[in-house]
């Protein structure tokens, strides 16, 4: 008997109808003929109260559930996890699900309610949203079950303590993956550049699929076997195409709960799979203090796993980045001509005069588009009524950091070095966007 009562818990319910009855017990001391009623109604609820016990603890099994998890998380998007429950009482029962959320979240009321017929099954799903890549446990899954009467609960506890890894954004991977292939890039913010100046070798005639150019249908081939068929061509040289993320402190300041160093990694993912797709060699590297996370660029099967894997380890060390390094190494282990796209960001023209030279060094030999971050938040302030003088102040001063950030795009143009300017949310699309121009225009 002392097992289910570690499992018993009272209701709200309960504890109404006890205040009502202690109401009733104080008012029959004035009038002595309520304390026979209060008395009766008293032992009612001990009544009920045992029944209630003795209809949760009567089915051994009670309730079945189970939390179902994803190989792994997608950081910076919402995450479906599903918990599946089985009433395998003989009566509607009232169901609370707690379930133990990672530390991470700092979700501590997390609760589930729901009404399950007799023998009924159900499926709930919730969204998550990880904004730090590594792992994350979960807890247990608590069920507290009710009867009708709902004077007490009977909880049940399933031990579904687990460890999902959270990965940068494959569902993001998978969305490009899918939009860049086809004629709806408008629709997602991706500009339909014409090729111009390009020189390309013919390949192979294959079946048409959809996203092919009508202009390659091979007409000939297409009579003979009675199906549309196109001349596949690839370019003559595959070019290497290295993401470059800066993992030093100033890529560590928050933009909608995710950091400005996953933002990069996520559109490091996104980039590499496209350059695949489009025959170039995808590579990637970090650097701070020192250049690590090196992913040789290359077209074989299994870069873009070694390429998820390693972005997945990527941390900020917190310190200055040392852009002097990053022109040594690039000089020293990348000797063909490559695209490389620069992570980083820049506040000041000052913080950028510092790096110039470097970058100037890099440019000459390959082709570098420096890649930093609109203030959004600023952006939003100087849209906001300035209605005292410290808020016209504070206005004036974001205005001037916002216009710094122009002076700088036009700085790196002046030298040459290709740039983009965006807000963090649309990093993703406008990288793309530069990589496609680079490719129609044949900088490369």
């Amino acid at each position: 008997m002392i097992k289910p009562l570690k499992s018993l818990y009272l209701n709200k319910q309960f504890f109404i109808v006890l205040f009502s009855l202690a109401v009733l017990f104080v008012v029959s001391y004035f009038f002595q003929e309520l304390f026979g009623v209060a008395k009766l109604l008293f032992y009612l609820l001990l009544v009920f109260l045992i029944f209630d016990i003795f209809l949760l603890y009567r089915n051994k099994t009670g309730i079945q559930a189970q939390r179902i998890l994803p190989e792994k998380l997608s950081n910076g998007d919402d995450n479906s996890i599903e918990i599946k429950v089985v009433n395998r009482f003989q009566f509607k029962t009232s169901v609370k699900i707690i379930d133990e959320l990672p530390i991470q979240w700092q979700i501590r009321d997390f609760k589930i309610e729901a009404i399950l017929n007799a023998s009924e099954e159900k499926k709930f799903t919730y969204q998550v949203r990880p904004t730090e890549r590594g792992e994350y446990h979960f807890g247990n899954l608590n069920i507290f079950s009710s009867t009708v009467l709902g004077l007490v609960a009977r909880k049940q506890q399933f031990s579904a303590e687990a460890m999902v890894p959270n990965y940068p954004s494959f569902l993001q991977l998978k969305k490009y993956d899918f939009i860049a292939f086809t004629n709806r890039l408008k629709l997602f913010g991706l500009k339909k550049i014409r090729r111009i100046g390009h020189t390309m070798e013919f390949e192979q005639i294959k079946d048409y699929t959809s996203g092919d150019d009508v202009r390659n249908i091979n007409w000939k081939a297409t009579a003979k076997r009675n199906s549309l068929m196109v001349n596949q061509f690839q370019d003559e040289k595959s070019q290497p195409v290295y993401s470059v993320i800066d993992k030093g402190r100033v890529m560590k300041m928050p933009f909608n709960q995710l950091s400005l160093l996953d933002y990069a990694i996520n559109a490091t993912l996104v980039i590499s799979n496209i350059v695949l797709k489009k025959h170039d060699k995808a590579g990637m590297f970090t650097f701070s203090r020192k250049v690590e996370d090196r992913v040789i660029a290359q077209r074989r099967s299994a870069q873009m796993h070694l390429i998820l894997e390693t972005l997945y380890n990527v941390e900020t060390d917190f310190s200055e980045s040392d852009f002097s390094r990053l022109y040594v190494d690039v000089k020293r282990h990348i000797k063909q001509r490559s695209l490389l796209l620069l992570f980083t960001n820049f506040e000041t023209m000052d913080a950028l005069h510092r790096q110039l030279s470097y970058l100037q060094a890099i440019n000459k030999t390959h082709l570098l588009v420096v890649i930093f971050f609109e203030n959004t938040e600023l952006k939003s302030f100087m849209h906001k009524k300035a209605t005292t003088t410290h808020q016209v102040f504070e206005k004036t001063i974001a205005e001037k950091f916002i216009y710094e950030k122009k002076l700088i795009v036009n700085e790196l143009h002046k030298y040459g070095i290709q740039s983009i300017l965006t807000a963090p949310e649309n990093l993703t699309v406008n990288t793309i966007n530069k990589y496609l121009e680079i490719k129609a225009r044949g900088l490369l």
